[in-house]
């Protein structure tokens, strides 16, 4: 008989367990748990205290009582193991509830402890009581009595990890208004940054307030507000972090075994751990879990993952081990899905940004393919992107956001990387068809054959990120979907010829044929028809954009005020609704490019002025199509809203237009537009004296601030941002926000603006930056102008908040039925 100590109770110490179990009936198995609860569904934790899990008891996998019954096992909890004797082999044992220490003696001993959330030293944390982590049960019951009791109705989550944004939208989903803050510039890490810009535009669409690229600087009031490191102060009822784990190995260090820096406890492939000063391997004592560092699937490299599957595995594993049974070594890949609202985000391997950073060659493609057959009902799209090796085919890592069979397509994929297989064997998987499931061709084939076609010289892919450059240096880039497309919305510089006329049209194309040409469409397909067609008549220089033009967009996407509450006042009164003419519906759920935007413009089309028509689709990108497009053509926006993974716009069709393929618009010339060139004091005073003017008349007003004029729109204090040379440079040369602006005559080195700023005090007319914010209050419109934003090297972080980030194209859009238009 064998005495086995285990050092907790929940995944990895519950498994291994259970496992030993079953393969002794006489080995004397102790648990010990610290807290009250064992083998409990850490998962499902933002669950419950978002009701999606009503009963608190379903999170209890196993129970102290029933475990101890069916296994035989001696569990302790509120047990806490505080020291390891190696050399004795015995640990040293605190019963929380007596207060007394007792020693246990060992054979075999599990260490699996796991890893703690961390809770950073930061100023005013000490006197904050409304802030939680979520780790266990009794950190669930806390954030979920405190919600009740004190009907909170915001709050702020810190970390945009896959904890904090399950966290954010169950504590949405509850009616709570959320701030995500995250350091990095997006959420969920583990995804390459076009494609976690699809779930910050879910989150925005679902009322998530999003602040990315700022980090948490400090609590005020006792916890009821944080202040970020750009200075942005956050009024807040609790606080969340969930900013990331520390392992819990500090018995581990005491009793003398191998930590890597980051504190995991380095282990030997069994799983036995490895003694600090003499690099052996321990033969009694393992370690499992979260607290371990574990070898990754792609590079090989030693890392940390903690996820629920590597602690369950290895549970098992070494339980087989210490049983006499041969294991194989584990490694992990990472594969992972989160629930983001309607949307799942799913993962496994290596993304580009941690391929790039350890220099291992890749490639990557994207493809947007429905999640079943599009003739039937209820298709939606997945985005997915595979990253390879080029020169053997090797699978690098994949990742998908999409909704229902997101989480397949990985798992799929992810069960070929384990098997070693190559891109082409993804196009040569023969899974599962039909028509309520996949297509014939699934979109894990798909990315196969775009993998392959790379891998063969088919074309080479550019990607969204690389094309304004391209173009901004002279490149030729061929658009090819159709002018309705095109004229909605498409990539500064490029050309329109429709893929079916393009035969016809080759001669527009003045290039020699051995020149670099690139092509776009919505996804990328048409766009490997044009590569064909061009190869077909002597082109040789053919880069297809990798997921086309919604890919690009995606990428693009400026994170801004949340479309929930900016559609609260517009949202679809359905008692008005039935007062009016009966509503034609389209459902154009899963339509592929063009899609929902063609089916969108047909249905519009086929109405008569003042008749409405009610659009459905599952297309994540729809809602700010249907926005854009109603606004281009004159047609009213009636409601928009997100509703069961579906977006629902019900449109009333305006005027008919005279060119309906130019998609011009109409109006009534009740707008007011301005583009604030200048960056001096009296000028961008009176632009704003004039704005407000025009608002009180009635004008919804728009003001494009371009060059010297984002100068008025930049933050009075420094934020910390990266930039080269030449960015910092302007920067300190440019004045800091609206109070640093000069007069454009009498500045006199400043005297004069302390004069005029003076009479304007005592005439009581407003500063600069207090006029600013009442502008916006009043409803004025701020778009900053990106490309000069790029020039002059002004980051996002150093505007002030709640404004738009966007080209010379929504101004235009803004000035279709403007009656007031001036350059200042």
């Amino acid at each position: 008989m064998t005495k086995i100590l285990i050092i907790g109770g929940v995944a990895g110490g519950a498994t291994a367990a259970a496992r030993l179990r079953r393969l002794n009936e006489k080995d004397e198995i102790i648990m010990f748990e610290r807290d009250e609860c064992i083998s409990f569904a850490n998962c499902g934790l933002p669950y419950y205290i978002g009701d999606v899990i009503t009963d608190r008891n379903k999170l209890f996998v196993q129970t102290v009582p029933g475990m101890t019954k069916r296994f035989g096992l001696d569990i302790r909890n509120f047990s806490e193991v505080v020291a390891i004797d190696k050399a004795n082999k015995k640990v040293t044992v605190k019963d929380i509830k007596k207060d007394e220490l007792y020693e246990e003696t060992f054979d075999k001993l599990i260490i699996s402890t796991g890893a703690k959330p961390i809770r950073p030293r930061i100023e005013g944390i000490d006197e904050a009581k409304n802030v939680f982590v979520l780790r266990n049960i009794p950190d669930t019951d806390a954030i979920k009595t405190y919600i009740t009791a004190n009907n909170i109705k915001t709050a702020t989550v810190i970390g945009g990890g896959f904890i904090g944004v399950e966290m954010a939208e169950n504590l949405a989903e509850t009616g709570v208004n959320v701030h995500l803050i995250e350091m990095m510039p997006q959420v969920l890490a583990p995804f390459d940054f076009e494609m976690a810009q699809i779930i910050h535009s879910e989150l925005n669409l679902h009322g998530i307030n999003l602040n990315l690229g700022d980090g948490l600087a400090r609590f005020e009031a006792g916890g009821d507000a944080i202040v970020l490191q750009s200075g942005k102060r956050i009024e807040t009822e609790m606080t969340i972090l969930s900013i990331g784990v520390a392992p819990e190995s500090t018995i581990a260090k005491n009793a003398g075994m191998a930590l890597n820096p980051r504190g995991f406890i380095k282990t030997g492939d069994s799983f036995n751990v490895i003694d600090d000063k003499t690099g052996e391997e321990n033969p009694d004592i393992y370690a499992i879990g979260d607290v371990i560092e574990v070898s990754d699937f792609v590079t090989g490299e030693k890392t940390s993952v903690p996820l629920a599957w590597g602690a369950n595995r290895q549970g098992r594993l070494v339980a087989d081990h210490i049983g006499g049974l041969k294991i194989g070594s584990s490694r992990i890949q990472g594969t992972a899905a989160v629930k983001v609202f309607d949307m799942t985000a799913a993962v496994t391997g290596k993304n580009e940004a941690y391929l790039k950073a350890a220099g291992i060659p890749y490639t990557a493609v994207h493809a947007h393919r429905a999640n079943h057959a599009s003739y039937y009902p209820g298709p939606s799209n997945i985005a997915l992107k595979l990253l390879f090796d080029q020169e053997s085919g090797r699978i690098l890592g994949a990742q998908a956001v999409g909704k229902e069979g997101t989480d397949k397509r990985i798992d799929v994929i992810a069960t070929a990387m384990k098997l070693n297989a190559t891109v082409e064997d993804l196009a040569d998987l023969e899974l599962c068809y039909a028509p309520p499931y996949s297509s014939a061709k699934d979109p894990v084939n798909i990315l196969g054959y775009i993998a392959s076609n790379v891998r063969q010289g088919v074309y080479k892919v550019v990607h969204w990120n690389e094309i304004d450059d391209i173009i901004e240096k002279g490149g030729y880039l061929l658009d090819v979907r159709t002018p309705v497309e095109f004229s909605t919305g498409h990539i500064d510089g490029s050309v329109n010829i429709e893929v079916d006329d393009l035969r016809n049209r080759l001669s527009e194309i003045n290039l020699p044929k051995d020149a670099p040409v690139y092509i776009t469409c919505q996804v990328g397909l048409r766009g490997y028809i044009a590569a064909k067609i061009l190869a077909g008549n002597g082109y040789t220089n053919l880069h297809n954009l990798s997921g086309g033009y919604s890919t690009y967009k995606t990428g693009n996407y400026m994170i801004n005020k949340p479309i929930t509450a900016a559609r609260a006042t517009e949202a679809d009164d359905s008692q008005k609704l039935k007062t009016t003419a009966e509503i034609t519906e389209i459902d154009v759920s899963g339509l592929q490019c063009p899609g929902p935007l063609m089916s969108m413009y047909k249905a519009v089309s086929a109405a008569k002025e003042g008749e409405r028509v009610r659009i459905i689709s599952t297309e994540a990108g729809f809602a700010s199509d249907a926005e854009n497009w109603c606004k281009t053509n004159g047609h009213t926006l009636v409601s928009l809203m997100s509703e069961g993974g579906r977006y629902i716009a019900t449109i009333e069709k305006g005027k008919e237009q005279p060119h309906t393929e130019c998609l011009a618009g109409a109006g009534a010339h009740r707008n007011a537009t301005m583009v604030v060139f200048s960056g001096e004091l009296d000028k961008v005073l009176a632009s704003l004296i004039i704005a407000q003017g025009a608002v009180a008349q009635g004008k919804k007003v728009t003001m494009f601030f371009t060059f010297w004029g984002l100068n008025a729109l930049r933050k009075p204090d420094k934020v910390k941002v990266n930039k080269n040379a030449t960015e910092k440079m302007f920067g300190t040369m440019m004045p800091r926000g609206a109070g640093k602006l000069p007069l454009s005559n009498m500045n006199m080195l400043g005297m004069g603006k302390s004069m005029i700023e003076g009479i304007m005090k005592k005439k009581n007319v407003d500063d600069l930056p207090t006029m600013l914010k009442k502008a916006q209050e009043m409803g004025v419109r701020f778009i900053a102008c990106t490309m000069s934003m790029d020039l002059m090297g002004i980051k996002p972080e150093e505007l002030i908040d709640d404004i738009e980030y966007a080209g010379v194209a929504s101004y235009i859009a803004a000035n279709e039925d403007a009656g007031t238009t001036l350059f200042i």
